[in-house]
């Protein structure tokens, strides 16, 4: 753990404890259904490594070998254990130096006990809302565990190691029966999704340690200043409850048009961070729409019901759970989240109808070549650019 004196700036086993104790086990199964929904996710995991590279042309170092990213069938308080352990890697250099600035002595000891376990039940509270949401993920960064194994180190500076594939069995379950589709071709559909993004990592080396880069730099420019970061707290949180009651400030942000409303990660960015966001913003639209299209593209030869699945899916993205769930995702800036979906699959259908799969593939070649985020908006843009091609 990062820690100075004794002390930790957060608390990460109380986030842990935090989460485990708030999130509820999901839907009731039968020890025997368990059993086979967990066969069933493996299977459908590794045919659909042979489907997503067909269809999308990508392969790891020139071949169709898979890379030995494990995939990992998780509860949700399996995947609250690996996201911490995701955190923990991802911001040990920013905890590094918070923990070099705080005041030493007795009182700054105990100013980061006090602080570590605040911000450790704060990150136990949100995982515990995020635990309950989330079918599947590609783990880039969470170093390996005893229980939950990542892929090979690359040889190269920094050993970047591959990751492993997570799917969360209670979410996949209790979406297919509130959607009431057929549970066989739900769960295919959700590992094509996801198997797109393990592609996309083992068939593009640079990939991890480009993203690695840019959030690193994002941290870099956090200023580490204790009062500024509590004023921008409390600006943040003023910005959602005004003169209201906690109640009417979470109706009044889920009401508020996507255009005017701010999450709480945009109140606490400087100029600098903006910048970086934009381009991890187009990042992100690229690989979750690229994997939306892949699965819609595959979906129609293997999964029967793909019609109807994408439809009921659909529309539930887009309504939420409810009004607080709404407000929630907007604070979080998950709203964000929805519209990478939405605009990248655009961006990746357009580019794919100009250029074909291969000119599309381009998108590959370096971080030169990935859109940026006006060029997600705008595909012809990126034509333009990447192949020399215009409309005229």
């Amino acid at each position: 753990m990062t820690s100075i004196g004794g002390s930790e700036m957060v608390d990460w086993n109380l986030a842990v404890a935090t989460a485990q104790r708030l999130t509820r086990p999901g839907p009731e199964v039968s020890r025997d259904e368990a059993r086979a929904i967990v066969a069933e996710l493996r299977g459908h995991a590794l045919d659909s490594e042979a489907h997503v590279r067909a269809f999308t042309r990508m392969f790891a170092d020139g071949d169709a070998t898979p890379q030995g990213t494990p995939v990992l069938i998780v509860d949700r308080a399996g995947w609250v254990k690996a996201n911490v352990a995701g955190f923990r890697e991802v911001l040990k250099p920013l905890l590094v130096k918070m923990a070099a600035r705080r005041p030493g002595g007795p009182g700054g000891v105990m100013l980061g006990t006090v602080g570590g376990k605040v911000t450790g039940v704060e990150v136990g509270m949100l995982l515990s809302f995020l635990s309950s949401r989330v079918l599947g993920q590609y783990e880039t960064f969470a170093p390996p565990s005893r229980d939950m194994p990542a892929g090979p180190v690359k040889p190269g500076p920094g050993e970047s190691r591959a990751g492993r594939l997570l799917l969360v069995a209670p979410n996949i379950v209790q979406v297919e029966r509130e959607l009431d589709v057929d549970p066989h071709d739900f769960r295919l559909w959700v590992c094509l999704h996801e198997e797109t993004h393990r592609t996309q990592f083992s068939a593009v080396p640079w990939l991890r340690d480009h993203i690695e880069g840019e959030i690193q730099s994002f941290l870099g420019e956090t200023d580490l200043d204790a009062s500024t970061v509590i004023e921008r707290v409390r600006q943040a949180v003023q910005s959602f409850s005004g003169s209201k009651d906690a109640a009417e400030g979470a109706e009044a942000a889920a009401d508020t048009p996507d255009d005017d409303g701010r999450s709480l990660v945009d109140l606490v960015q400087t100029p600098a961070q903006r910048e970086i966001l934009a381009r991890l913003t187009g990042v992100m639209s690229l690989l979750e729409g690229h994997a939306d299209y892949v699965m819609d593209g595959v979906g129609p030869q293997v999964v029967p019901s793909v019609a109807e699945i994408r439809e009921k899916f659909s529309r539930r993205r887009a309504s939420g759970a409810g009004r607080l769930d709404q407000a929630l995702r907007r604070m979080l800036g998950l709203d964000a989240k929805l519209r990478q979906y939405r605009d990248g699959e655009r961006f990746v259908r357009a580019v794919v109808g100009e250029v074909g799969m291969d000119g599309f593939n381009k998108v590959w070649t370096s971080p030169n070549t990935l859109p940026t985020k006006a060029e997600i908006g705008k595909p012809a843009e990126w034509v333009a650019r990447v192949h020399g091609r215009t409309d005229g």
